[in-house]
């Protein structure tokens, strides 16, 4: 049955008024409502900015960018920033599931997709089986609406029809991998390091929203795995350190926060403007040989890496990240570690620091310093054992 509606808007010297005369009578489903009005119309299709939010940064995610520099730049209504975040995070955390959930409600085990028409999927799916409080007609009205905004009005139905099926009844996943929505691969290294149970812990708290944490001798927020390296320097004040690849700077300041004086190093300009000021900031490659015609107390080579410590905080990075690409990491780390090492004082400490799990950036390259120097401790923190990120460190004496 339907319900017919007339609405217009006039403008008066007053401003504008809206006249809506309506004839209703009950209707089951939305698909009956007749709308007389192009504007109406518009109101009926138009896509919350939480959904707009999300939708553009997995798609700029897709293409290789990191969700949350790309929620960061984001502006709006504070409660449609937390909402996107929420959709955004999620959707990588759990991809492996969703897309699971994809084939499973859509019948088909063979699917090729549109990369937008599976972002919108994985949106929807996402909200109605994995938040609460999101009606289920606007999840999936508004997928729809996404997809056809991107031009893909030919797959509206096929969204609409999967999203329609989507319940909350457990799902009996087809493997480990996916169940904990980790790529086989990485699980499986994970497992012949360190265990099935550390294993499996780890994936589960790449799937967790990772707990704000303040550092109280900077008032930065700083991961707490983050936050034990460097009390591992064993500072003393009047100290003279060096900080390679320094950027963002929060253990920079908690350097200074000692009394020690400090040159932080980065790559590039851009990222260096987010580190104290209060240290001496310095533009370079570590990769090359270093310019200081002077040695160091202390150095910090928290270097370049995979970032498998960081997954619940970066998940796309379980997805971009290839086996192969840790060879090349550990080319680079092998790099930055050689070419600090002629800058450090006799008796003086070096620390090693990375936030991955992975043996060939950890362990191997603290196994082949080739310097002299003794390696005198390594640290290791596991997400899911210890709090907050994934954290290796050697210390160099």
């Amino acid at each position: 049955m339907a319900v017919f509606i007339y609405f217009e808007s006039r403008t008066t010297q007053r401003g504008a008024i809206f006249l809506i005369i309506a004839w209703l009578r009950p209707a089951p489903l939305h698909r009956d409502i007749c709308v007389h009005s192009r504007s109406f119309a518009a109101i009926l299709k138009r896509v919350s900015p939480a959904r707009k939010i999300a939708f553009r940064v997995l798609e700029r995610v897709h293409g290789g960018g990191y969700a949350t520099d790309l929620l960061r730049r984001e502006s709006g209504d504070p409660r449609d920033l937390a909402l996107a975040e929420s959709i955004v995070l999620g959707c990588l955390r759990y991809q492996a599931q969703l897309d699971y959930l994809i084939k499973l409600f859509s019948g088909r085990k063979q699917l090729k997709l549109d990369d937008v028409v599976r972002i919108a999927l994985r949106m929807g799916i996402f909200q109605l089986r994995y938040l609460d409080r999101i009606p289920a007609h606007a999840a999936v009205a508004e997928s729809v609406e996404l997809v056809k905004q991107a031009h893909k009005r030919s797959a509206a139905g096929f969204v609409n029809a999967v999203l329609r099926k989507v319940n909350r009844e457990p799902i009996a996943w087809p493997d480990q991998a996916t169940e904990l929505s980790v790529p086989a691969w990485m699980l499986a290294r994970w497992q012949g390091q360190y265990g099935e149970q550390a294993a499996a812990l780890i994936a589960r708290a790449a799937l967790e929203q990772p707990a704000a944490a303040i550092n109280p001798d900077t008032g930065r927020q700083q991961d707490p795995g983050a936050q034990s390296i460097v009390p591992l320097l064993a500072l003393e004040p009047g100290m003279m350190v060096l900080d390679l690849c320094a950027a963002p700077g929060n253990k920079t300041a908690q350097i200074l926060a000692l009394g020690v004086q400090v040159v932080a190093t980065d790559r590039y300009l851009k990222r260096l403007a987010e580190v104290p000021a209060e240290a001496r900031r310095v533009v370079l490659d570590a990769a090359a040989p270093l310019p200081f015609n002077i040695k160091f107390d202390r150095i910090l080579v928290d270097a370049p890496c995979s970032g498998t410590g960081t997954l619940a905080r970066n998940p796309e990075i379980k997805w971009r990240l290839r086996e192969t690409d840790l060879l090349r990491f550990a080319g680079l780390q092998q790099k930055v570690l050689r070419n600090a090492l002629p800058h450090l004082k006799p008796g003086g400490r070096l620390v090693y620091s990375t936030c991955s799990l992975e043996r060939e950036e950890n362990e191997d390259i603290a196994a082949n310093v080739g310097s002299g120097l003794p390696v005198a401790s390594t640290h290791l923190r596991l997400p899911g054992r210890d709090p907050g990120d994934g954290f290796f460190a050697a210390v160099i004496t």
